[in-house]
């Protein structure tokens, strides 16, 4: 069940703009749109969402409904670090598998090497929840050891941008190739770089369709589904954990709860807010 990535190159910065793969395989071609007017594209790679009469505010629930049947015969992947938000879209995408008697849903999980115990105890409480779901585990070829001996024993610290590129981005951009849909939990409210993001775009760094579902809900919205719906979540949103990532570069932000729209307990030293999986940094 478990996807490893077998390429052993490690990057010699922190870079995040690594060559994309070239290995485009036999899968079936969805359409895209001309990169000379790459500008345009969160507006119109939203397509034919709107003929549909599903578009950009739509709810979450009727989007994932949408997407799952309109890309049903090409190879989906949702990739998640189990954070609140996707939960609750692993919730409702398997509520629409069941519903329209659609294919399982791959779920890829980039395992860092770093996950709090109550990550690992989550994943585990949706595996035995969501039979319609198939877990898999990305990886770095870049074992905890080699990292550090090769950058020392704090990277996450001395150079946090690196330490994500190793551990995240290498082993997203060495699996990714083979899917042509990408579903995310990401939200407009989370980040300065997430504001602005489409339901449906064409994501030039990967080279496939982006689907956002959630784009336009609040923590607050999703809390709420979490609790109407029972969705299992990380325990860490109880302990003023607001989001939760690696133990090295998580902490928890006093006075916070689980409906907090906040970040900064993420890479808590720092100012950065993104590892560079959806964006550059």
């Amino acid at each position: 069940m478990n996807h490893q990535s077998t390429n052993s190159d490690l990057p010699t910065d922190g870079a995040q703009n690594l060559a994309p793969s070239q290995n485009q395989s036999n899968l079936p071609i969805v359409e895209t749109p001309d990169e000379s007017n790459v500008k345009d594209t969160p507006a119109t790679a939203a397509t034919n969402t709107e003929a549909s009469g599903i578009g950009e505010s739509g709810a979450p629930r009727d989007l994932v409904n949408w997407g799952l049947q309109k890309f049903a015969d090409q190879p989906i992947i949702m990739t998640s670090s189990f954070g609140m938000e996707g939960c609750a879209l692993m919730d409702m995408c398997s509520k629409a598998i069941e519903e329209h008697q659609l294919p399982k849903l791959q779920i890829a999980c980039i395992d860092t090497g770093f996950f709090f115990p109550e990550t690992k105890q989550l994943r585990q409480k949706l595996i035995e929840r969501y039979s319609n779901l198939e877990f898999l585990t990305w990886e770095t070829s870049v074992s905890i050891e080699q990292q550090r001996e090769m950058y020392g024993d704090m990277l996450w610290k001395n150079n946090p941008n690196m330490c994500c590129n190793i551990r995240k981005v290498k082993p997203m951009r060495e699996n990714i190739v083979n899917y042509r849909l990408w579903i995310t939990a990401l939200r407009r409210t989370q980040t300065k770089d997430r504001s602005d993001i489409s339901v449906l775009a064409w994501d030039w760094r990967y080279e496939l369709m982006k689907f956002c579902p959630l784009a336009t809900w609040t923590r607050a919205q999703v809390w709420d589904y979490i609790q109407e719906n029972k969705v299992p979540f990380n325990q860490l949103h109880l302990q003023n954990y607001p989001s939760v990532s690696c133990f090295h570069c998580t902490r928890a932000v006093p006075g916070s709860n689980p409906q907090s729209e906040i970040r900064k307990g993420r890479w808590a030293d720092s100012d950065k807010d993104e590892c560079g999986l959806h964006f550059s940094i």
